[in-house]
């Protein structure tokens, strides 16, 4: 492929600036010649997808048409970026096409013909443009609401495609994550197979050929066999095979209101460890009937959790915990010492807070717990995306980190269910 411009020592000799585009491999090029209006691109680490997403892009852009690639951070956008820039080397050397560095565009003067690489993690991060072809890139860490309120509507002038392109997360990454369901790229997929609007492309990272097989072979040794079906064979996998609970439980566990009764509320806080979240979850218990008994069954009623500073989590708490009335926060103390109840008290010093230790493995505190999710005796009032794909992703006979969310869930019912045998006997007397 090629772009003339006219030479600087004549009005009429014409030169030719070649455009250096990489040779796509099978799966890249599937996409690349899709005709569809909206695809969305399922691949492995390494797989190839950036690359091949970039020659799409370039092609769209030499189709006179207003290109825009989106990706969370300036990291992902670097490899895109380079691969573009590469490709049109020519022609910018020549001053047919104008690079600004800064935002990281490429146009034609006088035109509305560009290309631009931008980072988005969602909606508001990505307004303030419109395009012909959009890319959302990393997809599986973008907030859902980057599409439904800024992405669809940018493409209504001319009438636009999009591409949608994800590496199904591993529990790491989910942790990054700025959507609200951790899952929300796997049921876009799916619906997306059943939509005639939409191309779906799955591929993992054995079918790019240009990587060292030995290398991933490296990689891999080092990986659980569930990231390697996430992250090399890009599996969607809803659940760990070790994980202590499954998606079975957790849909018969859920009911839509907690009961009036609720005998007492706590607020389990699981400190951040550097960059990761606050888990922030509420519990209660109330008096149930069961085959003509009562016993005490435990409702979650909150998850709250978010990544921010210590004074915005700590705010968090505090609302959370005056919104339900709750009894008392329970914050661990094994990590950052008095950290937890003084950073909490700096927002609200009467709070009736208590320290818990964690004297046991987390895999044995959180055992019993899955355990009456599976007796029926703990339920969840409605739905926490980010919490559930935690419980349910986490492994804990694999030696990983159990994650904030889940953390803060068991210290809350933990705490809650050493007292229902007290309390049943209490008020049953």
């Amino acid at each position: 492929m090629v772009v003339t411009s006219r030479s600087a020592s004549s009005t009429t000799s014409r030169r030719e600036h070649k455009i250096h585009l990489r040779r796509p491999h099978a799966k890249q090029q599937a996409f690349i010649d899709s005709s569809k209006k909206r695809r969305i691109i399922r691949a492995g680490r390494r797989g190839g997808k950036t690359t091949g997403i970039a020659i799409a892009c370039v092609y769209e852009f030499l189709k006179c048409r207003r290109v825009l690639y989106g990706a969370p951070t300036g990291d992902q956008i670097a490899k895109f970026w380079a691969e573009v820039k590469s490709s049109l080397r020519e022609p910018l050397d020549a001053g047919i096409f104008i690079k600004n560095e800064t935002f990281h565009t490429i146009e034609m003067p006088g035109t509305d013909m560009r290309i631009r690489a931008k980072t988005c993690w969602n909606a508001d991060t990505l307004r303030g443009d419109y395009a012909d072809f959009l890319v959302l890139d990393e997809w599986q860490l973008m907030a859902e609401d980057t599409w439904e309120q800024v992405g669809a509507p940018m493409l209504l002038d001319n009438n636009g495609d999009a591409v949608f392109i994800y590496t199904p997360p591993s529990l790491h990454s989910r942790s990054v994550s700025k959507a609200n369901d951790p899952m929300h790229a796997a049921k876009h997929f799916k619906r997306a197979q059943q939509d005639p609007r939409y191309d779906t492309f799955h591929f993992t990272s054995h079918d790019n050929p240009h990587i060292s097989t030995e290398a991933l072979e490296e990689i891999t040794g080092d990986m659980t066999a569930l990231s390697y079906r996430q992250e090399v064979l890009a599996e969607d996998v809803e659940e760990a095979p070790g994980a202590l609970w499954t998606r079975e439980t957790i849909e018969a566990s859920r009911i839509s209101r907690a009961p009036d009764s609720l005998i007492r509320i706590v607020v389990g806080v699981d400190p951040p460890g550097g960059a990761t979240e606050c888990g922030i979850v509420a519990a209660g218990i109330a008096l149930c009937k069961c085959k003509g008994s009562e016993e005490t069954h435990g409702f979650i009623l909150a998850d709250d959790s978010l990544r921010d500073s210590p004074d915005k989590w700590a705010a968090r708490v505090v609302s959370t915990y005056n919104r339900l009335d709750a009894d008392k926060v329970l914050g661990e103390s094994n990590f950052g010492g008095d950290m937890v109840a003084n950073t909490i008290r700096t927002v609200e010093p009467e709070i009736r807070y208590e320290d818990v230790h964690a004297s046991r493995g987390k895999a044995v505190r959180a055992e019993p717990m899955a355990a009456l999710f599976e007796q029926g005796k703990v339920h969840l009032v409605g739905e926490f995306p980010a919490l559930e794909s935690e419980l349910t992703g986490w492994e804990p006979g694999r030696g990983q980190k159990s994650p904030n969310r889940l953390d803060a869930m068991v210290w809350a019912l933990t705490s809650l269910m050493k007292q229902r045998r007290t309390i049943s006997m209490a008020l049953i007397e």
